[in-house]
């Protein structure tokens, strides 16, 4: 049922960046400064937001912690009713007039929570007031820490999915550019696979926690079938003349 009250308040959906306070952005500061409530996406059961600490050195004197819990599942049903939950409790903040900023690690729009926050959003008020500020990537931090280029003139980048299926990934990883695969810590035994069927395990590099205490950074794949949570991959285009 489509809810038609009117929202007076504006959501910001912002990207805190992989780690590091320092590398939110100026425009996401100000934003949050604007902001009555910070909501946190939280695992069930756990109130802890890394995103939230992570951005607590600029969060506004006066603001109010609101968590929106998102069970880690695949199971479709649960995720739809979660997201509903949290989406409706952010609906009933904006209606307050309250402005509200959702933080979520690297960016909005690419791989998070907030993504389905947005439709669930849209779904109940088309009206919703909602801006959304960019956030540096894991990857582009890692690339930073690597100095290495992902991509240069003609190339691509490809950016993959480690829960996708190893058949998918083998498929995917057979070109000759650079590779990230993200979300590695869930798949590791299938992804090393499609890594070695295409000739990339030699060279590929594994970057856990970039710009956090936690932070490791290997070259090759290890031993390992369960890396440390937060884990990508980067496979890079062979640049030797």
């Amino acid at each position: 049922m489509e809810l038609v009250d009117t929202v007076q308040g504006t959501l910001y959906g912002i990207g805190v960046g992989p780690g590091a306070p320092d590398l939110l952005t100026l425009r996401a500061i100000e934003a949050m400064r604007q902001c009555d409530v910070i909501l946190g996406a939280t695992r069930t059961g756990n109130d802890y937001s890394r995103a939230l600490e992570i951005a607590r050195p600029h969060l506004p004197a006066q603001h109010t912690e609101v968590a929106l819990d998102f069970p880690m599942t695949r199971d479709r049903a649960k995720l739809e009713a979660a997201w509903s939950r949290a989406a409706d409790k952010t609906l009933t903040i904006l209606r307050q007039g309250k402005n509200a900023a959702f933080l979520t690690l690297g960016d909005p729009l690419t791989y998070s929570t907030f993504g389905y926050l947005l439709a669930a959003l849209r779904k109940r008020q088309a009206d919703c007031k909602i801006t959304v500020i960019p956030g540096i990537t894991a990857y582009q931090a890692a690339s930073a820490r690597l100095l290495l280029p992902l991509c240069a003139g003609e190339e691509h980048l490809h950016i993959l999915s480690g829960i996708a299926s190893k058949e998918n990934l083998t498929a995917q990883l057979k070109g000759p550019d650079t590779a990230v695969v993200l979300k590695a810590y869930r798949n590791f035994p299938d992804i090393r696979e499609a890594l070695q069927k295409t000739g990339r395990d030699k060279d590929v590099w594994q970057v856990s926690h970039v710009e956090q205490e936690e932070e490791r950074i290997l070259k090759g794949l290890g031993s390992e079938d369960k890396p440390p949570y937060m884990t990508l991959l980067i496979s890079p285009k062979s640049r030797q003349q």
